[in-house]
């Protein structure tokens, strides 16, 4: 049943007072006018691959994000925690799992899965720290604006002070949308594109509400290049030698690098530029193919062309740029570094599954990380991947369970129960495109990598709740057939 928020929001109110008073007490927090602690702004591009920009070999034409790759430190095995939109945003809002949380797969219209108000967020971390925090783009973690037949956390429940976005995509493309939500009111149709309309706001956060005594957490989670797309006729004739979807797409992500240029303008209008940690990445890999490199499959699988995605930190200020790390990163990363930069309390017991790379961006030094990185995607086939050190697995059971596109009540018994029979093993370094699946010659480290991805996977998934009130499977028409799936992936990117 739907969790009574108001209690919720009363007991985490009363704990970030409690956050806010131990960090006054430590010295962490000074006064505002004396505050110099760097700002952090976040930027997530929406399914683009892992292959699209230019600074990772694509076609798109994006200047000012390929700026901030040379000036900062670009990953090369950068992950997001899920391949889909709303698991993958609560992996980074929250530095855990999204299979803890429970968001098993994207957030439908109407949905009682949800974030729920019992996770801690970034934001709420950096406003018991004295940050002020303001989102603006996509939501899709609850129902946005407030269904008092759902009554889920909200932003302002999540910790942020400011809020204009939408619960999923911007509809009924990326060109007038109609779905804004500011602070809660939906606001009509806005004319103009997406990504634009963005960076309008962020100007005029920083013009209306933005305090210059205290530090910021801005997070910007991009439409683009989500279908349905709309792309500015004039982007799209620059990539004349495509057909008409592709250089939509294209410039779709052209449209968002100068939206991203805009708001990276403005902090230096402000003064601030010098003092902020950026971060841009992708939320999951794209449903195109071509666009994800060489790497093997889509958005919606965990191979690594669902999960691997381009992964920037940008900060001269504090390290070095003109770097590119080899050390594999994930997005539950997110939320302890920011924490490391910031000074950020973040509560003693809540259980992450990301870790610092401060040490790794200010000096090199390559952390420790002594738990593997997970995926479980119950829609795909295979449903789960781990990666430890070079090597990944990939596990696939043998089921042929009716898929809907919506997650369904049906769904939560397989979720919970699913026992993988069948594993894949890779080296990503000496193979990262997944092509030469080593189970059979490598039976030793077989044994080793399934010896960490049980307690991982079972542990993970019995903490996630067990939905009620979702639709009936017979609600909606079967879009997945498993078996079919994979066999068409092994056609696809097998030789």
């Amino acid at each position: 049943m739907p969790h009574n928020i108001p209690t919720l929001n009363r007991l985490k109110h009363a704990r970030a007072l409690l956050y806010a008073s131990l960090i006054t007490l430590t010295g962490l927090l000074t006064a505002a006018a004396s505050d110099s602690r760097p700002n952090v702004l976040i930027m997530l591009a929406d399914d683009m691959g892992y292959g699209d920009l230019g600074s990772y070999g694509g076609r798109a034409i994006t200047p000012n994000i390929d700026r901030l790759a040379a000036e900062g430190v670009k990953f090369e095995d950068c992950y997001s925690g899920a391949p889909n939109c709303s698991p993958a945003r609560v992996s980074l809002m929250t530095g855990r799992m999204p299979t803890r949380a429970g968001m098993y797969s994207y957030r439908p219209p109407g949905s009682t899965m949800h974030l729920r108000g019992e996770e801690t967020t970034m934001a709420e971390v950096m406003l018991a720290s004295g940050y002020q925090t303001a989102h603006v783009g996509k939501w899709h973690l609850s129902c946005l604006p407030q269904d008092p037949a759902l009554n889920q956390a909200q932003p302002i429940d999540q910790g942020f002070q400011y809020s204009l976005g939408t619960e999923n995509n911007a509809e009924p493309s990326h060109l007038n949308p109609v779905n804004y939500v500011r602070n809660g009111v939906e606001i009509g149709e806005q004319k103009g594109y997406s990504g634009q309309l963005l960076a309008d706001e962020v100007e005029a956060w920083f013009e209306t509400v933005y305090d210059d005594e205290k530090p910021f957490l801005l997070y910007v989670p991009f439409h683009e290049p989500h279908a349905k797309i709309a792309t500015p006729p004039e982007l799209s004739a620059q990539y004349p030698d495509l057909d008409k979807k592709s250089a939509d797409y294209f410039g779709n992500i052209q449209h968002m690098d100068s939206a991203v240029g805009r708001i990276l303008a403005e902090l230096k209008a402000r003064g601030v530029a010098d003092n902020t940690l950026i971060f841009f990445g992708s939320d999951n890999g794209s449903y195109r193919m071509g666009s994800n490199g060489n790497l093997r499959g889509l958005k919606g699988g965990v191979y690594e062309g669902g999960i691997k995605v381009p992964g920037i930190f940008h900060f001269p200020k504090k390290f070095v740029g003109g770097r590119v790390s080899q050390t594999p990163m994930w997005f539950p990363d997110l939320l302890p570094t920011v924490a490391a930069f910031t000074g950020a309390e973040i509560p003693a017991d809540l259980e992450l599954d990301g870790i610092d790379l401060k040490p790794l961006l200010t000096k090199g030094t390559v952390p420790d990380r002594d738990a593997p990185l997970m995926w479980y995607f119950y829609r795909s086939s295979p449903e789960a991947a781990m990666r430890y050190g070079d090597y990944n697995l990939i596990a696939r059971s043998s089921d042929n369970q009716r898929r809907t596109h919506p997650i369904v009540a049906e769904d939560m018994p397989f979720v919970k129960s699913v026992r993988p029979e069948f594993f894949e093993l890779y080296n990503l370094t000496t193979d990262p495109g997944q092509r030469h699946d080593l189970a059979v010659a490598m039976p030793v480290k077989l044994r080793e990598m399934k010896a960490k991805f049980w307690p991982l996977f079972e542990a993970s998934r019995a903490e996630g709740p067990d939905w009620e009130g979702l639709p009936p499977a017979t609600t909606y028409r079967a879009t997945h057939d498993k078996p079919a799936e994979f066999l068409r992936n092994q056609e696809r990117f097998l030789p």
